[in-house]
């Protein structure tokens, strides 16, 4: 009997066939065909993921081109500085701040993301290394010289990253119309503790902020992004790189100006003038009244 055959069989007998014959027959050959409902859910998960990672490349990327920097000009350093860092970290700072930068408690902090500046500021200062644990570290001759600081910083900052020192030859003062903005800019920030005249001033439990007069541009400009010791850090969000430039023209200032008129006194004006004329002025008058008891 052919297959008809057997089908009408069936259909007489009062039983359906559990497969039609078009399905059985029909489809042999054929690949099974995708639901519309399974494809249409693929086709909108591959867009919504690709909406997703197209978003977040645009605001990755947005951000990158449009959020300033945090630290100085990236400066490049070859591997040869690295390496002379390296040994001169080895031979004069791993005690105090361990193998990998991590610190030892008791002796010094961490040096992860200080980066090459705050190694600059703290080394040519002769602040560090340091000879013995206080409320503060008083500037003295350097024992680097301008090539191994800037080794020095090199390793730290491959090592730990963080702010970095401003490339050499960088022009980092700012001269003319600008240094009456630079002073109001440090009159607001900066002389409530370094004084009026930048010449330093005492601060709580033992602390001072130092004056000014000694350091040089690569200095200010690195103390102000690295915050040492108890001086805030100030961010480019804070203190833009073209204002600490005003800032430092007017350091500059200060310490060129000359005074015509006599001993500036430290430059602070009549009242310290006047403490020492009262002081030099009484001490010459007692000594006058006893030379003349003593002759009498």
């Amino acid at each position: 009997m052919t297959d008809e055959e057997y089908v009408d069989v069936d259909r007489e007998l009062g039983f359906e066939p559990a497969v039609s014959d078009n399905t059985v027959f029909g489809n042999i050959g054929r690949a099974p065909k995708t639901p519309r409902k399974h494809r249409g859910g693929l086709r909108r998960r591959v867009a919504s993921f690709a909406v997703l990672v197209g978003a977040l490349t645009t605001v990755g990327g947005g951000y990158a081109l449009l959020a300033p920097s945090s630290g100085a000009d990236d400066t490049a350093s070859s591997s040869a500085d690295v390496a002379k860092g390296r040994q001169l970290f080895e031979t004069s700072c791993i005690t105090c701040h361990g193998a990998n930068l991590q610190g030892v408690t008791g002796r010094g902090p961490t040096l992860v993301g200080v980066g090459s500046a705050a190694v600059y500021f703290q080394v040519s200062t002769g602040r560090m290394p340091a000879p013995s644990q206080g409320a503060v570290n008083l500037r003295k001759d350097p024992e680097f010289n301008e090539a191994e600081t800037l080794q020095l910083g090199a390793y730290v900052q491959s090592i730990g990253g963080g702010p970095q020192v401003p490339a050499p030859g960088t022009d980092l003062r700012a001269s003319g119309a600008a240094v009456a903005n630079g002073g109001e800019l440090f009159r607001l920030n900066c002389a409530s503790c370094h004084g009026a005249t930048a010449h330093g001033a005492p601060l709580s439990a033992g602390k001072i902020a130092p004056a000014l007069d000694k350091a040089t541009d690569a200095q200010i400009y690195t103390a102000m992004i690295t915050g040492p010791e108890n001086m805030p850090v100030f961010s480019n969000n804070q203190i833009t790189p073209e204002q600490k430039r005003e800032i430092i023209g007017y350091v500059d200032y200060l310490r060129a100006s000359k005074d015509p008129g006599g001993a500036g006194i430290g430059r602070l004006g009549p009242v310290s003038e006047g403490i020492v004329i009262w002081t030099v002025g009484i001490g010459a008058l007692m000594v006058t009244i006893l030379w003349i008891g003593a002759k009498s």
